[in-house]
């Protein structure tokens, strides 16, 4: 699935992890996160970092994919949820920030 901004700008490609196993592994033994890529976990409110190696940005998002809550470079073996929250994004550390991600701005599915 592929993330843009409202603007067009495009956000990232991202897996969805949609059944246990994949929710469950999410980046768990992946070296890195690469930029332009994320994880799209549906139906959750909070993330774990344990067993990972890098820091990540996580997004928490409302059913409308409007950012609710986000966190910049969540370290490894930390937690962190949002209250109201539908689904997460993770994405590599540093996005937010490169994107112009911030609370409020809404994210919709590419087209094509």
């Amino acid at each position: 699935m592929d993330l843009v901004r409202a603007d067009g700008l495009p956000v990232c490609r991202c897996r969805v992890a949609s059944s246990f196993a994949s929710r469950f592994r999410g980046l768990m033994g992946v070296a890195e996160q690469p930029a332009g890529t994320g994880l799209l976990l549906p139906r959750t409110s909070s993330v774990h970092t344990h067993f990972m190696r890098f820091p990540i940005d996580v997004l928490f998002l409302d059913s409308e994919l409007r950012i609710i809550s986000l966190v910049n470079a969540l370290r490894p073996w930390r937690f962190a949820r949002a209250k109201g929250a539908d689904s997460v994004l993770e994405l590599a550390a540093g996005e937010c920030d490169r994107l112009g991600l911030t609370v409020g701005a809404a994210l919709v599915e590419a087209e094509g």
